[in-house]
């Protein structure tokens, strides 16, 4: 099972550490290797494309988890990180 997976971030988000977290233990529970892309939003080699999420969001195959939005500039998500079980819903090719 191939997935690409990434977490949208900007730096000193209160809830960037837990995403990361929730992340690893999705894909470890899935047995892929906990391995993914970040972007900080406010890094200038981050592209454009993730510029405008939430922090944080986490992005499968190209996908929002758990309704992860795209705005007008850096902010908060709402609900904080995306919880375990939504993530790994989303890498079972569930609704996202």
């Amino acid at each position: 099972m191939s997935v690409n997976v990434a977490l949208v971030y900007f730096e000193g988000c209160p809830h960037a550490e837990a995403a990361r977290v929730h992340l690893r233990r999705a894909l470890e529970a899935r047995g892929l290797p906990a391995v993914w892309q970040e972007w900080d939003t406010g890094a200038t080699e981050t592209p454009a494309a993730f510029r405008g999420y939430a922090s944080p969001t986490v992005l499968v195959d190209d996908r929002p988890v758990g309704g992860g939005e795209v705005g007008a500039g850096m902010g908060c998500a709402v609900g904080g990180a995306p919880s375990v079980a939504v993530i790994l819903t989303a890498l079972s090719g569930g609704e996202v």
